[in-house]
């Protein structure tokens, strides 16, 4: 289906739940979030059924997201159902990868077909310090267990942040060339607790292409610009929501873990499924594909959302 201004919109982002066992700084609040009231959550049956009304609108990629989705009661109940649906093609999932070692097979069987995981640092220190929670073993054990389950084509998200983790740009990228992964350098964005830190933080993937000219472009992927060491096995991706703003390429649609559409990741318009079951859902997603905001403002002001990135789906 198309929006208003010409877009395909094909890729349908659920948020299964807003809860999260790490305290990423840009993310979430330190004390996290509160727990929401169960009824106020999407169900299985919820999260199944409005992926079948959106694949009915169109779409064809669903990726199940959080906060962080693996701690989601019955979240392979989710993946089994969403993947029988006529008409996905693709099922994947974000996840921080410290539960891969004990559900990455199950999710492969469950009808997962691709994983991204989160890893900002290489410094055990680094990530300590910006989860405020994890181990960075647990998110390399993670890695391991996914390619032992069989996910090929792994996707490392990096968010890029100035005086933080911009002199491992190296490191990061070094990793692709013995290991058939697409690490991303994603820019970090003025949205929650960040909202308000100080501009040095918020670098332009540009300095990646500064500082390594090398790198030599490939066939770009959705959002994402693709370069590639000489003689790697994986490739590099820049998602740069900021200093090469994609808004006209941007194919998708959000459902928070409460049930409400956003057209854009950045604006506080929100559409209500929760409780809509059939052509009134449909109808609902029809909507909210039409009401999609043609861009965002973030290079005037900060993010137009009230809440926060686990809040709405990473």
């Amino acid at each position: 289906m198309e929006d208003t201004f010409g877009r395909t919109v094909d890729y349908l982002r659920l948020s299964v739940t807003d809860l999260c066992n790490y305290r990423c700084r840009y993310c979430m609040p330190e004390d996290g979030v509160c727990k929401k009231e169960h009824q106020s959550i999407l169900s299985v049956e919820e999260c199944v059924e409005i992926s079948r009304a959106a694949v009915a609108c169109g779409v064809k990629k669903v990726r199940l997201t959080g906060g962080e989705p693996l701690l989601r009661n019955g979240i392979l109940d989710i993946c089994r159902g969403i993947s029988a649906i006529n008409g996905v093609q693709e099922l994947c999932l974000t996840t921080n990868g410290s539960l891969l070692p004990y559900m990455a097979t199950s999710l492969r069987d469950a009808g997962v077909s691709r994983l991204n995981l989160s890893l900002d640092t290489l410094v055990p220190e680094r990530f300590s310090a910006i989860t405020r929670r994890g181990q960075f073993s647990d998110v390399m054990n993670g890695i391991r267990a996914a390619e032992e389950a069989g996910f090929t084509n792994l996707k490392i998200n990096s968010v890029l942040i100035g005086g933080f983790n911009d002199d491992e740009i190296g490191d990061l990228i070094a990793l692709t060339v013995d290991h058939p992964w697409e690490i991303r350098f994603i820019e970090l964005m003025p949205m929650g607790p960040c909202a308000d830190w100080d501009t040095t933080c918020f670098l332009s993937n540009e300095t990646i292409l500064e500082r390594f000219p090398f790198l030599t472009p490939i066939e770009s992927q959705g959002v994402a610009r693709r370069y590639r060491l000489p003689g790697a096995k994986g490739t590099v991706g820049l998602i740069s929501p900021l200093s090469h703003e994609f808004c006209s390429q941007c194919r998708r649609i959000r459902v928070t873990a409460d049930g409400k559409l956003k057209g854009c990741l950045h604006s506080r318009e929100e559409i209500s499924l929760k409780g809509l079951h059939g052509q009134q859902l449909e109808t609902a997603i029809r909507w909210g594909i039409r009401q999609k905001p043609q861009c965002h403002h973030l290079t005037e002001r900060p993010s137009d959302t009230l809440r926060t990135m686990n809040q709405i789906g990473g």
